[in-house]
């Protein structure tokens, strides 16, 4: 089963989530990977030894001027406005180019070829029996969903997969969670925390992926979450209170679950909450 961990905006506690959960459930059952690739954190909790790093590159075109007769049929090709034909000049574009290879496959001169240009890394290994994935994308790089699609290919079908997404309801966060067989979105009570949680559930229902809510710092703010969860049906799986422990433990760089063994069985209690949810979604589904 694949599970993503989203939310509507950052600092909700998406992260402490993820390896808590991880870390909660039989050892050797769990991989945790991070796709949040522009800003990844996992591993400060979970100090994994990393035993594999590979570069994870985009093809980007290059004009062979020998060739090229700046007919302009490449730039006229390119959706995202990567290639200009300025005279008898081919400008590139590199951070705006996709990938998809249209100008090289269209030019009627075969004046356009290929090279690897990195975006990234992914670095694997493992703690505690948890194989670990992450994606570092390059800084100054505009695109990192090209890099998530990397990193999710490393997913281990045989385990209980946890993705840690990044913050938000844009394309990285839509690449993250597609795929999924459930997403819990983390929030908070507050009117900031209701507004974003709305979006992150919009994208969910666009995308068919069931969902559930774990309220985070759950006795501060308001009712607003618990009212809305409840017009739409939402099942709230967690809360977990404004606890000076976990806010101590997080600063430390330490999981709760260590620091205070008793949370183990409330996430064990989320994750047996999230496999019930899902088999009735597969059965629903079936008669459906």
């Amino acid at each position: 089963m694949i599970i993503s961990i989203a939310s509507g905006k950052g600092g909700t506690g998406k992260t402490t989530i993820a390896v808590n959960l991880a870390l909660s459930l039989l050892k050797g059952n769990a991989q945790l990977i991070d796709c949040d690739v522009e800003e990844p954190n996992s591993h400060i909790f979970l100090s994994p030894s990393i035993h594999q790093v590979t570069s994870v590159g985009m093809r980007v075109p290059r004009i062979d001027e020998s060739k090229c007769t700046y007919c302009g049929k490449c730039a006229q090709v390119c959706e995202y406005h990567a290639i200009a034909v300025i005279l008898k000049n081919v400008l590139v574009f590199d951070e705006l180019c996709h990938g998809c290879g249209a100008c090289s496959y269209l030019c009627p001169e075969k004046a356009i070829f290929e090279v690897e240009r990195e975006i990234g890394i992914i670095q694997e290994g493992s703690s505690n029996g948890i194989p670990f994935v992450n994606g570092v994308l390059n800084v100054g790089e505009p695109m990192a969903s090209p890099l998530i699609r990397k990193v999710k290919e490393k997913i281990q079908k045989d385990k209980v997969v946890i993705l840690d997404a990044p913050p938000g309801t844009a394309c990285p966060v839509i690449e993250t969670v597609k795929g999924s067989d459930f997403c819990i979105l983390v929030t908070e009570p507050t009117p900031f925390g209701l507004n974003d949680l709305e979006l992150a559930v919009g994208m969910l229902e666009k995308l068919g992926i069931p969902k559930g809510v774990v309220i985070n710092k759950a006795d501060v703010g308001d009712r607003g979450v618990w009212d809305y969860c409840q017009s739409k049906n939402i099942h709230i799986l967690m809360e977990i209170p404004m606890d000076r422990q976990i806010a101590e433990s997080y600063s430390k760089g330490i999981p709760i679950v260590i620091e205070n063994t008793s949370y183990i069985s409330q996430f064990q209690e989320l994750f047996e909450k999230v496999e019930k949810l899902h088999e009735s979604n597969r059965r629903r589904t079936r008669i459906e």
